[in-house]
């Protein structure tokens, strides 16, 4: 099968590159994106490798790339983005690089130091005329400009002075600066406990915000003057302000001085604001010319730095000229890879040829399943299951069509499907303007991610609910009902519920497609539709597990295991066959003969045995009489066929718990008397042995089947403790799982009636209300019902309905085949490595 079905063939090289056309060739390899590299060098520490240098410059380029890209950010300027990646510079034009990215760095923070202190100078200068300003109005406040400081001198004068007794000449100091606003209030406890009321404090505040230099922030300051009288107040009043981080600034008394010093103020501040102005549109100039090719600089860096990180794994020969690497590379493309490895020889202008050896190993090769845009979050969908094993069957073709068409049973309903298609079509079609706007949003991401599951879902969710005849809890009635009820006032007074009777409603005529519209208004129809959607999700059920069962044959046949196919294969399928096939084969021999049409007593409903109960009897060779001329069998025969049935299932538990592990018994025994050919495959229980045909190179254990594990008794008790576990684990898990499957009856039924709550509770009272007023009314109550339907319906029941689908996948269906124990395919790719970086930057 192709790699749709089966992951690729692996297999592991050995490549020998020279020296200088290592870098052109891993170049080459990492634009295909099709081998993975070994670690040759697991013990050796990573500063102590042969390309730590190179790696630490790419860093160092990256952390300018950085810093340029956060103040292109910070000024709001557009980075171009052509959606194209460039080549891998050679090494040569790495000192280009970094030669263009010191440059602009320096220019960048020499331009950034300057503006820095131009604003700290405005800054300053701004303060000083805030404090030239207000304290001039301090002063005129006091006696009108005459002798400023007389009044402040009577404020500080003391009781002892108020008394009469004599005082000397009295000098009265002040100091002016500003201070944060949120700190004024301790700062003025702060004057007032430390200098004992001592001081004087006006201030005022500083109505529009002014520039933090340091990092761009808007602040707001006050400005403040303190009077104090003698120099040991005037220290503590100063150690205070700068305890509090005010600024002080000098402020004449003169009246004259103030205003001078205020007109010099003003002239330094136009000049500040022209050099700024200058020096904003030196930056930006450098910032705009730096945006232009910021991406494609990024893109050459990660390059350099992804090819010597990669060159790190590789191993020097004894010449110290030749590179020696293993990887792990898919069968079908060596060619290609060769052809991209003579395409990097010939740019670099080596003359030696690299050579690409397969090599024969008993590790297991990584698992690659190639995808597509649409594949690609199905097989997602498996791998978060868990990496499917080398060459085991891929489950991901057939969850494209079975897990919409799960989920649809569960949602089925024709509006509610319509809305989930046409937004997964809208995505759909929008696919590359929405995959161009990058985003973090992780929600959108995984919708846009599952665009294509969504878009199916609907799709199916509208088919199952044409099926249904349900939209938003209404049926449609496009064929024209088949049933005619004949009700009059006598039956209205004796019966107002309008019940469904086919033995007299109904003319034998089936609705064309689907159920009939009558339903949707009978009042038995939960409990005609319960044994319906019942009946088919165990018969859904019954035929998913059955074919994960026949998948797990195509396993057991391409790893020529033929003791899986007679000692598992053939036990379970009659085990599911003859129990639970037998059981949907009963619902549809129901279905047929029994009806309210038919003559016959026996056929008629109330006759028609439970398939429930039937099936416990015949699990429990309980004996059922006749009662009456209804007949507990529906068929001739039916009790002796059960009874075989049963005991033909019984056989099948003890044949899968020891058939296998005694007939690895015995082939060990025979090996052990074998002189010759320890590894002995021809059971297709493999030991261990490296097979010759396998070109991947994988280990017998793995293509035949990994049935044993050694010769000694204690590894042969392990082999019948996991053939017990696995035999119990599938005999209760048929009877679990086929259970489990009554999720789609459920959930459609929980689905249904929502939507029918919805529309009798909220739309149906908009819909009853008459007049301009009922206008309205209708309007706000349909805004309200679609916000409901939308939110509760399609988001989360149709959450509800994806989580149980995927249970159903990953439990019921790939537990009859799967392992998932593979380990995933990551090749060394530039395109994935840029995806990660890209996304890891804008978190």
């Amino acid at each position: 099968m192709g790699s749709l079905f089966r992951s690729e063939e692996m297999t592991l090289c050995q490549l020998f590159l020279q020296s200088e056309a290592a870098y052109a060739c891993v170049s080459e390899l990492g634009e295909l994106g099709l081998v993975q590299f070994r670690d040759l060098n697991p013990d050796v520490n990573a500063f102590q490798r042969k390309f730590v240098n190179e790696v630490r410059r790419c860093d160092e380029m990256e952390r300018k790339l950085r810093y340029l890209e956060k103040e292109i950010k910070k000024d709001g300027i557009p980075m171009l983005d052509t959606g194209e990646s460039p080549e891998a510079p050679q090494p040569r034009e790495m000192i280009d690089l970094e030669a263009t990215f010191e440059k602009l760095e320096n220019e960048l923070r020499e331009v950034n130091q300057n503006a820095e202190a131009l604003k700290r100078n405005f800054l300053e200068l701004t303060e000083l005329k805030h404090i030239l300003r207000k304290t001039q109005v301090f002063f005129d406040e006091q006696e009108g400009g005459m002798h400023t400081t007389e009044s402040m001198t009577r404020a500080l004068i003391t009781d002892e002075s108020r008394t009469g007794k004599a005082m000397g000449p009295v000098q009265l100091g002040f100091v002016a600066g500003v201070i944060l606003r949120e700190r004024l209030p301790a700062f003025e406890r702060m004057l007032w406990r430390a200098c004992r009321g001592n001081v004087f404090l006006r201030q005022a505040v500083i109505d529009s915000a002014l520039e933090d230099p340091s990092n761009g922030d808007k602040v707001y300051k006050s400005v403040f003057i303190i009077f104090f009288q003698g120099d040991q107040l005037k220290t503590r009043v100063k150690k205070i302000c700068e305890g509090f981080r005010a600024t002080l600034y000098p402020c004449p008394e003169a009246p004259t001085d103030r205003r001078e010093m205020a007109m010099g103020v003003m002239t330094r501040i136009e000049d500040l604001n022209t050099v700024l102005g200058q020096t904003q549109d030196h930056r930006h100039r450098v910032l705009v010319a730096a945006a232009k090719n910021l991406k494609n600089w990024f893109v050459k860096v990660r390059k350099i730095k992804a090819i010597y990180h990669t060159l790190n794994l590789f191993n020097l020969d004894v010449t110290q000229k030749c590179l020696i690497a293993e990887c792990w590379v898919p069968l079908l493309d060596i060619e290609t890879i060769q052809i991209a490895l003579r395409r990097g020889t010939e740019r670099s202008g080596s003359s030696v040829p690299p050579i690409l050896n397969r090599m024969e190993t008993f590790e297991d090769p990584p698992t690659y399943n190639r995808t597509n845009k649409f594949t690609n979050a199905f097989q997602a969908l498996i791998n978060a299951y868990g990496v499917a094993s080398y060459r085991e069957m891929n489950p991901a073709p057939y969850t494209i069509i079975t897990f919409p068409f799960l989920f649809a049973v569960m949602f089925g309903d024709l509006g509610h499907g319509a809305i989930m298609a046409l937004f997964g079509l809208w995505m759909v079609l929008k696919e590359k303007p929405l995959a161009a706007k990058k985003t973090d949003n992780e929600i959108w991401n995984i919708f846009f991610g599952g665009r294509y599951i969504i878009f199916l879902m609907g799709v199916f969710s509208m088919y199952t609910g044409f099926v249904y005849n349900d939209i938003f809890s209404k049926s449609l009635n496009v064929f024209g009902s088949t049933w005619s009820i004949n009700y009059n006032t006598s039956t209205v007074m004796t019966n107002k519920a309008l019940q469904l009777d086919p033995a007299s409603d109904y003319d034998g005529t089936p609705y064309p497609i689907g159920l009939d519209p009558v339903w949707q208004v009978s009042d038995n129809k939960i409990i005609f539709l319960n044994a319906y959607k019942m009946k088919i999700s165990i018969i859904f059920g019954v035929v998913h597990m059955l074919f994960g069962v026949f998948v797990g044959l195509f396993n057991h046949r391409y790893f020529k295991n033929k003791l899986a196919i007679y000692c598992e294969f053939i036990p379970q399928v009659i085990f599911l066959v003859f129990l639970f096939s037998y059981m949907t084969i009963l619902m549809f021999i129901k279905w047929v003969k029994y009806s309210a049409t038919n003559e016959e007593p026996r056929f008629q409903p109330g006759c028609a045995p439970s398939i429930l109960i039937t099936f416990i009897n015949m699990v429990l060779f309980k004996s059922v009489e006749q009662t009456g001329e209804c007949s507990p069998f529906m068929f001739a025969g039916q009790q002796g066929l059960q009874k075989f049935l049963v005991i033909i299932a019984l056989i099948c538990v003890p044949w899968m718990l020891l058939a296998k592990p005694i007939m690895i018994m015995r082939s060990r025994k025979e090996a052990a008397h074998q002189p010759i050919a320890p590894y002995s495959n021809e059971n297709g229980d493999a030991e261990g042995a490296l097979n010759p045909n396998n070109a991947a190179g994988a280990p017998a254990a793995q293509q035949g089947g990994g049935a044993g594990h050694g010769h000694d008794n204690e590894e042969m008790s392990e082999i019948f403790i996991h053939q017990g576990i696995h035999t119990i684990e599938y005999v209760l898990g048929s009877v679990s799982h086929t259970a489990s499957y009554l999720r789609l009856w459920a959930l459609s039924l929980a689905h249904a009636q929502l939507a029918e709550v919805l529309w009798n509770m909220v739309l149906k009272n908009g819909l009853s209300q008459g007049g301009w007023i009922g206008g309205i009314a209708l309007w706000a109550i349909f805004g309200f019902w679609a916000v409901l339907t939308v939110g509760i319906l399609v988001l989360m029941e149709g959450l509800s309905a994806f989580l149980h689908t995927l249970r159903l996948h990953w439990v019921e269906f790939q537990s009859k085949f799967y392992s998932g124990l593979g380990y995933a395919f990551q090749p060394f790719s530039f395109e994935l490595m840029l995806e990660t970086s890209s996304s890891s930057t804008e978190e």
